[in-house]
């Protein structure tokens, strides 16, 4: 009689703590130990050698963030390419001004056509960080950016660190092995390297949702576990009388 209050208890207790952990992950934000600039959005562009997927530092230029976010959730990027490949040191995206093989609708011009403000930071350019492109001026960042392949201390403070590559370093690499032509200061591939399709996501929500799915799963279980004791307690009766 003990073990099965015993058992009824903790099967109860168990029910209790999956529905308060099926609320607290609701709100629940992911810790990104790795890199804690690194918000929970990401980008991937599809190219032609394999996928890139990228994060971006909402607190470090969240002017620039929130100009790129946009372009790439209006589509922006798409049937546009790499015009850059400097193994050991960038490789940049076009302009989506004049850089797409597609035509863009008004909306994506008016996007395309703005610059942002020169959000220079502390963050270092090393392997894997996104850099806005720009002219002389300071503030005329538009929509290039490179994604560095290699350490490059003569560019901190002078371009505006917004993201960095969170997948997809194999496919820089396969980039870096390309053939390759100089015009002026820029090694350009020679053949055209596409973003064929880009695609967004936010992994919080990714992974409240994976969550969410287990703890409903569980808390499925741990009912049927206590309506089998209870339907176990409704029996005592019965089986204290034939003892």
């Amino acid at each position: 009689m003990a073990a099965l209050l015993r058992h009824a208890a903790a099967a109860a207790a168990a029910v209790v703590l999956l529905i308060a952990a099926a609320a607290s992950t609701d709100g629940a934000t992911s810790f990104y130990a790795s890199d804690p600039n690194l918000g929970s959005a990401r980008v991937v562009f599809q190219t032609t050698h394999g996928d890139i997927e990228f994060g971006f530092f909402p607190h470090v230029a969240p002017k620039t963030v929130e100009h790129i976010y946009k372009l790439v959730r209006l589509g922006c990027y798409n049937t546009n390419h790499f015009f850059r490949v400097d193994k050991g040191f960038v490789a940049q995206v076009a302009s989506v001004v004049g850089g797409r093989t597609a035509p863009m609708n008004d909306e994506q011009q008016e996007e395309a056509e703005k610059s942002v403000v020169g959000e220079f930071s502390t963050v270092k350019h090393v392997r894997g960080i996104l850099s806005m492109g720009r002219h002389s001026d300071p503030n005329s960042g538009g929509s290039s950016f490179s994604i560095l392949l290699g350490d490059a201390p003569h560019l901190d403070g002078q371009y505006a660190v917004f993201g960095r590559l969170t997948k997809g370093d194999d496919t820089l690499r396969k980039l870096e092995q390309l053939p390759t032509r100089r015009e002026g200061i820029f090694v350009m591939p020679i053949e055209r390297i596409s973003i064929l399709s880009t695609y967004y996501y936010d992994v919080d929500l990714e992974s409240c949702e994976a969550e969410k799915s287990i703890l409903r799963r569980r808390l499925s279980e741990s009912a049927s576990e206590v309506e089998r004791w209870q339907n176990r307690f409704k029996l005592l009766p019965d089986l204290i009388a034939e003892a």
